[in-house]
């Protein structure tokens, strides 16, 4: 599968070729069979008793409206179209938020090597754009003072935590959210879209919840990873966002967890402490990739906002 999206988002707004394009059952047959295949437009045919030339319109259809993506393969007789969703875990439609300008949240970055605390076990490493920090699978080269250039981390199982600077102290609104994002995936020896790990994640401590990768993503580079990285290597993840507010915590728009705003003590400690990783009791044990700046899909680092 191509690089794709876990989830696309609809603006009803903006996006009104996309919701042009889902009124239509044949259509909506085609992505729902497309969710977990990636299939030739005869086979699309076949599979639903399609004619060609309605498959062929509705797939252009589609292609146009972002909602798929194709690619040209050779074939025993020229070449064929093979298609694929442009999303891997479904589609949302949500209206926007009046209230998500600058005013009503605060944004701090962490770079990705600018950790606190680590316990990590090999297969483990870091890197910069340009090379390797210290020695492959050797957990100390996690102390290298060179980890502060890395823009990729990986590990077998274990930990990784950043401190913020608590902002929430000094501010007189309300807060409503903590967020905190990053680029992840599972790792494992070279590549594989099919390796689950349940990737964890702790503010002030506190266990947040766990989100459960799919795999270990190397079938395009990335669209920030260096030429020098080897493409059998990993080379993006999927951007994830962890939230507490007074209802709970969310992966995504998933509640995960029933801990709130209130469990984070906030108001007790100048830091917010954000810890991300595998423990070695994880019912999937798939390791961790973290992308930060220079690789990745997103180039960005750890990013921690508080919304008012």
């Amino acid at each position: 599968m191509e690089n794709v999206d876990s989830i696309v988002v609809i603006n009803p707004l903006e996006d009104i070729e996309k919701l042009k394009a889902l009124a239509s059952k044949p259509r909506l047959e085609i992505l729902a069979l497309l969710k977990n295949h990636s299939l030739n437009i005869n086979e699309i045919a076949d599979k639903l008793d399609f004619p060609q030339s309605t498959v062929a319109t509705h797939i252009s259809i589609l292609e146009e409206a972002g909602l798929i993506e194709t690619k040209s393969i050779k074939a025993r007789k020229g070449t064929q179209k093979v298609c694929f969703p442009a999303f891997q875990e479904g589609l949302l439609i949500k209206f926007p938020d009046e209230q998500k300008t600058e005013e009503n949240f605060v944004e701090i970055e962490m770079p990705l090597g600018i950790f606190t605390d680590c316990h990590v076990t090999a297969p483990c490493g870091l890197c910069t754009s340009e090379k390797i920090i210290g020695q492959l699978d050797v957990p100390n080269s996690f102390l290298s003072p060179d980890r502060m250039k890395a823009g990729l981390l990986w590990c077998n199982n274990g930990l990784v935590e950043y401190k913020f600077p608590n902002n929430t102290m000094y501010d007189e609104r309300e807060l409503t959210k903590l967020e905190v994002s990053a680029e992840l995936s599972s790792e494992t020896p070279g590549t594989n879209p099919d390796w689950p790990s349940d990737i964890t994640i702790w503010i002030n401590r506190t266990e947040i919840g766990t989100w459960t990768c799919p795999g270990d993503f190397g079938d395009k580079r990335g669209k920030f990873t260096p030429e020098w990285w080897k493409l059998e290597g990993s080379q993006y993840g999927l951007l994830k966002h962890f939230s507490v507010t007074n209802e709970g915590s969310f992966v995504d728009d998933e509640k995960i967890s029933d801990v709130t705003l209130a469990d984070l003590n906030l108001g007790e400690h100048h830091s917010i402490r954000v810890g991300l990783g595998v423990k070695e009791n994880a019912e999937h044990m798939g390791g961790m990739n973290i992308f930060g700046r220079g690789f990745g899909n997103y180039d960005q680092g750890i990013v921690l906002r508080a919304y008012y």
